[in-house]
């Protein structure tokens, strides 16, 4: 993957090559970019960890998800084609001004380096119980590999080795669960017997449990709000959209990819069933620690040589996707939302492009660092990681929804709205037990109240429609 990405990016030259690609990437790498960025190891090791625990009540978030791409497609796609734009925050700087560009920025940033250095803790595990080494310098290891093709081949890099990473870790599922049902001595009829039995194959859950991330309406209601921030509002993923040769292919892009991931998160679980009912017939000789190791010790204890070098690439090359587009979208909302307007126009390209290469290791050492600090966190990985980004999100959606649907809501109001909003996400995500999936929808909603409120004390001084956006030069 290292020598891949070198490759590939080896032609980076100028920032918009670096940060976009020269918006000239085919809408199929960014489909696939899209899925892989989304999924990381925390997908490909918890969420059968999920199945082997508890259900299927899982898939329930992915058809939310699939809700909301079409939303994205319609409300917020439009907006980052209306000029030359390299983050999704330059849109709030035209509607509202810096400041509310940069506070949504820096949610963004923090965000997705707590989250995402989370995720490098889980993907290190693989790689401790595979080399026996301490778990600190596994996650050091992995982000290292990470850092060095993203450092230099930026989105084009990281694009295109998205693409095979997608096609290495689906292999590696469909060849594990394969092996699985091999090791079922009814097979698949016994998996389907077995699972069906304990309640393992459930799909929905009709309950009205607000504390319960995986009922129906928190799947549905919540996955489509969670969506509607995770690939409307944040740059991991408009990234993605500003490589795209247009606005149709960008969409393209978005919609296919809520059906693969769909399909995708239910092989998922069926791995999880199908590990549920081997460690029936066949007990551990130590019980697991938590869920999100049950998959990683099935692939070391089982897997025969050969076949384990793909699953063993697999659970690595989930872990690479998401951790180089992380690091790439940090280091350019950084370049662009603080460090180069604070420079103003005397950056020199050449310089422009050191910057964010610069900024890329910075983040990469940041999500190390987090990820050393990982194995303090005592609950669900997976949960741990969904939180922190319904978290912000639904606040940064919500004062996209001020900049779209309003005409009076200035920046002081902007930011009210966005201030209130993060104090109220703040109180629920410590003091009350709503289950996470709900985040983003109640953080936008407060939000979108908040800011209207305020515009009736900070009501907007200049003309002009909301969310325009001009071009401006490359």
């Amino acid at each position: 993957m290292v020598a891949l990405g070198l490759w590939i990016g080896r032609g980076a030259r100028s920032v918009a090559d670096y940060m976009v690609g020269n918006r000239d990437l085919p809408w199929w790498v960014i489909l696939f970019s899209i899925v892989a960025t989304e999924t990381s190891t925390v997908t490909f090791l918890s969420i059968p960890g999920f199945a082997y625990s508890r259900d299927m009540t899982w898939l329930q978030l992915p058809l939310g998800f699939l809700l909301g791409r079409f939303a994205v497609a319609v409300l917020l796609l439009p907006q980052y084609f209306k000029g030359s734009l390299y983050t999704a925050y330059e849109v709030l700087h035209k509607r509202f001004g810096g400041a509310a560009k940069q506070a949504a920025s820096a949610l963004f940033i923090v965000t997705r380096s707590l989250a995402d250095g989370l995720r490098l803790f889980l993907s290190a595990i693989v790689l401790q119980e595979m080399t026996g080494i301490p778990l600190h310098w596994a996650v050091v290891a992995m982000g290292l590999a990470t850092i060095v093709y993203t450092f230099f081949g930026g989105i084009r890099a990281v694009l295109w080795t998205d693409l095979v990473q997608f096609v290495i870790y689906i292999a590696g599922a469909v060849v594990a669960f394969g092996l699985i049902l091999g090791r079922l001595p009814g097979g698949w009829g016994q998996l389907i017997e077995m699972g069906g039995a304990a309640g393992k194959l459930r799909l929905f859950d009709l309950g009205l449990d607000w504390s319960e991330p995986y009922g129906l309406w928190a799947g549905l209601l919540g996955g489509v709000f969670i969506t509607l921030g995770s690939h409307g509002v944040d740059q991991l993923m408009v990234q993605r959209y500003l490589s795209a040769r247009g606005l149709r292919e960008a969409r393209r892009a978005l919609w296919v990819s809520g059906f693969v991931v769909v399909a995708q998160f239910a092989l998922f679980l069926l791995i999880g069933v199908g590990l549920w009912c081997f460690y029936e017939l066949y007990p551990p000789a130590t019980a697991f620690e938590r869920p999100d190791r049950v998959f990683a010790r099935f692939i070391l204890d089982n897997i025969p040589v050969g076949l384990l070098g793909l699953l063993l690439g697999a659970v690595f090359a989930a872990a690479m996707s998401t951790l180089s587009s992380s690091l790439n979208s940090c280091a350019t909302a950084a370049a662009n939302d603080f460090v180069f307007p604070a420079r103003g126009e005397s950056v020199s390209p050449a310089r422009k492009l050191r910057v964010t290469r610069a900024l890329t290791a910075v983040f990469g050492l940041v999500q190390i660092a987090v990820g050393i600090g990982g194995q303090w966190v005592r609950s669900s990985v997976v949960n741990s990681v969904l939180g922190i980004a319904a978290f912000t999100t639904g606040i940064v959606l919500g004062v996209f929804f001020l900049g779209i649907f309003t005409r009076r809501v200035g920046q002081r109001a902007a930011l009210a709205g966005l201030a209130t909003g993060l104090a109220g996400m703040s109180w629920v995500f410590f003091a009350t037990a709503l289950a996470w999936p709900w985040f983003a929808l109640l953080g936008s909603a407060g939000t979108f109240v908040a800011g209207l409120a305020a515009s009736v004390v900070w009501p907007r001084q200049s003309g002009g429609a909301p969310g325009a956006v001009t071009a401006r030069p490359e």
